[in-house]
């Protein structure tokens, strides 16, 4: 028994407090949500309370705590006293008393998919950014009403409705509901006023956990019902823009359909999609239930943004099988206080990134021809970044927290998306899997027993355990490959794992142009430089990311018309290349090196024989 667990043993009362949140809106102008907290039965001398530093899917300590303000605890009317210990843990004295209520404001002004956004049109929050948890008492069931700041605002997330439950079985004791705009009386004095359970705007969660795998949208949004296979879904769109539901929910139904098919069935009763249609940026975090997705308001119309939004939607909902239930022993269970650390996120986000091309391409959404240019899109990002040969996906994985979201102008040379490398290495395990076992194997089988042996009952599993499933999948010993591709930096060999299938990777130059190692962008009139390669010609004569160039050879040179400007030397010339450098005008003597591939494509071997075509028309059918 461990000192922790004594401790529990010997102070937590035998009847655990009754949990009650509110989130109220009453200016939402204002972008602060108002929270309650409300508790019944508390039985001990103080209360500690903690907000999350992170959230479940987004491997980065984001400090919610800095947006909290005006804190404030009582019993009944009257004030306690508190303090705060640390950066997101504060302590209330409570002295006996058996009912706590905490009220705060949360500033919420950030529109992502892992944080808070409210105003004038809507509320969106992530409960890991919002609620604080009772250290003890997370598996505690909890409810919790919304207060919408007008009646036509509704209310869309997957927790369940608290008045369509039996919760008398659950025992809530009663609540001082501070905010409640109108009083009703209890019929006992034990119970929550029948306004609080009655309301369809209270609901329940079983734990903490639950709690934070279930966002809330608030608003005036689009709400769209759609079923699959006997389940109920929805589709919730905030915001304006292009994209049309009559033409997406289809193709969502036949993504959900895949993957359903892939796992044996669907591990849920209902699913919900929360959709904003913002005017910057892309992006979705995954949910048990449900997920939400974030995506340019005008990127529905040309087919490839409409099949990079559809990529999102089946990478999101493989979430709910790898990594919802299919996770690391590290993210068993979760530790909200600080990083969780594992270097496994590489088959966690890159074989899920792996599937996002695999599932709209089997759902028909687009064709073989679009598929491979997918592929060698991805390809192409992974061979013209510099850190694949630094840093290898399972340290990638493992430094998520301080690297992958925190980019500077070196990340490019020292590191590796785990998302990126992991979707290759997962690419190539699965043309290994397939041309062993002539088709009748492949990285589906992984999934599967993946989801068998770890997914179904949650048990986390560790690295060895995730390679011993691939290895007895795949028929072999795959040490040599995870030491060189997973543990190692050794470069990816596409060609040696495509020619089973009549396949090869072709490095392309749009237009010859000598290579100058940097890459510039204008900003604010400026053209400044945002990286330079390590190890490159630029970087020995001194040039750095931040420098502001200002001319070739003596003469003006913007971001614009740099690689036309760099057209009319050859390999070999020097040129003279002039930056202010923290303000200093200097002038460089650069080397120009040899051409580089801008893009890689796939495709066919010359005069491909019968079993190159029969493994091609195994894995993607005929052309």
């Amino acid at each position: 028994m461990t000192q922790a667990t004594a401790v529990r043993d010997r102070y937590l009362p035998q009847t655990a407090p009754k949990i009650h949140y509110q989130v109220a809106i009453r200016e939402p102008e204002s972008h602060l949500f108002e929270v309650s907290l409300t508790l019944q039965n508390w039985q001990l001398q103080v209360l500690d309370l903690k907000m999350p530093v992170w959230t479940p899917g987004s491997y980065l300590v984001r400090e919610y705590s800095k947006h909290l303000q005006n804190f404030s605890a009582y019993s009944g009317d009257q004030p306690l006293t508190w303090r705060k210990l640390s950066k997101n843990h504060w302590q209330v004295d409570t002295n006996g008393v058996s009912q706590v209520t905490v009220n705060y404001r949360v500033f919420a002004n950030e529109l992502t998919v892992r944080t808070n956004h409210l105003d004038a049109t809507h509320g969106y929050f992530n409960s890991a950014a919002l609620l604080f948890y009772i250290p003890e008492f997370e598996q505690q069931p909890l409810l919790i009403t919304i207060v919408p700041p007008r009646p036509e605002w509704h209310i869309t997330t997957p927790l369940q409705v608290a008045s369509d439950l039996e919760l008398p079985i659950l025992d809530f004791g009663s609540g001082d509901v501070r905010q409640e705009s109108e009083s009703v009386e209890s019929n006992q004095e034990s119970d929550y006023p029948k306004s609080i359970i009655d309301n369809r705007n209270t609901f329940l969660a079983p734990d903490f956990d639950t709690l934070v795998d279930s966002p809330f949208e608030i608003g005036t949004h689009q709400l769209y019902h759609f079923e699959v296979m006997g389940k109920p879904h929805e589709l919730a769109i905030w915001g304006k823009g292009n994209a049309e539901a009559e033409r997406m929910i289809p193709d969502m139904q036949k993504i959900i359909e895949v993957e359903a098919q892939l796992y044996g069935g669907l591990p849920y009763d209902r699913y919900v999609f929360l959709l904003h249609l913002a005017s910057t940026g892309a992006g979705g975090l995954e949910h048990k239930n449900s997920c939400t997705l974030n995506y340019h308001r005008f990127g529905f119309r040309e087919p490839d943004k409409y099949n990079r939004f559809m990529q999102l939607v089946a990478h999101e909902f493989f979430h709910l099988w790898n990594v919802k239930r299919i996770r690391p022993k590290a993210l068993e269970v979760f530790d909200y206080t600080g990083e969780n650390y594992t270097p496994s996120l590489w088959f966690s986000e890159g074989t899920t990134s792996y599937y996002d091309l695999v599932i709209p391409f089997r759902a028909g959404i687009y064709d073989i021809k679009s598929f491979l240019n997918e592929l060698g899109k991805e390809i192409t990002r992974l061979q013209t970044t510099p850190g694949r040969l630094v840093q290898p996906a399972s340290e990638s994985s493992f430094d998520a927290w301080i690297k992958l979201y925190r980019p500077d102008a070196n990340s490019g040379n020292s590191q590796i998306s785990y998302y990126l490398k992991g979707e290759m290495v997962s690419f190539l395990l699965d043309l290994l899997i397939r041309a062993r076992h002539e088709n009748k194997r492949s990285l589906d089988d992984v999934m599967r027993k993946m989801w068998q042996q770890f997914g179904q009952d949650e048990v986390g599993f560790t690295p060895e355990e995730l390679q011993q499933v691939i290895e007895s999948v795949a028929g072999t010993d795959l040490q040599e490959f995870f030491a060189r591709y997973v543990d190692g930096t050794d470069e990816l060999p596409f060609d040696e794992y495509l020619s089973p299938f009549g396949l090869r990777l072709v490095g392309e130059k749009e237009e010859p142009v000598a290579y100058l190692g940097v890459t510039a962008k204008t900003e604010n009139g400026r053209e400044m430089l945002k990286f330079v390669e390590a190890g490159s010609l630029a970087q020995l004569a001194g040039i750095d990311a931040g420098d502001e160039l200002l001319a070739i050879d003596g003469f003006r040179v913007t971001a614009q018309n740099l690689s036309d400007r760099l057209k009319d030397y050859n390999p070999g010339n020097t040129i003279q290349v002039t930056v202010f450098h923290q303000d200093e005008l200097r002038t460089s003597l650069v080397t120009l090196a040899e051409p580089r591939p801008t893009s890689y494509k796939i495709v066919p071997v010359e005069s491909p024989d019968d079993t190159q075509k029969q493994n091609f028309a195994g894995w993607l059918g005929s052309n």
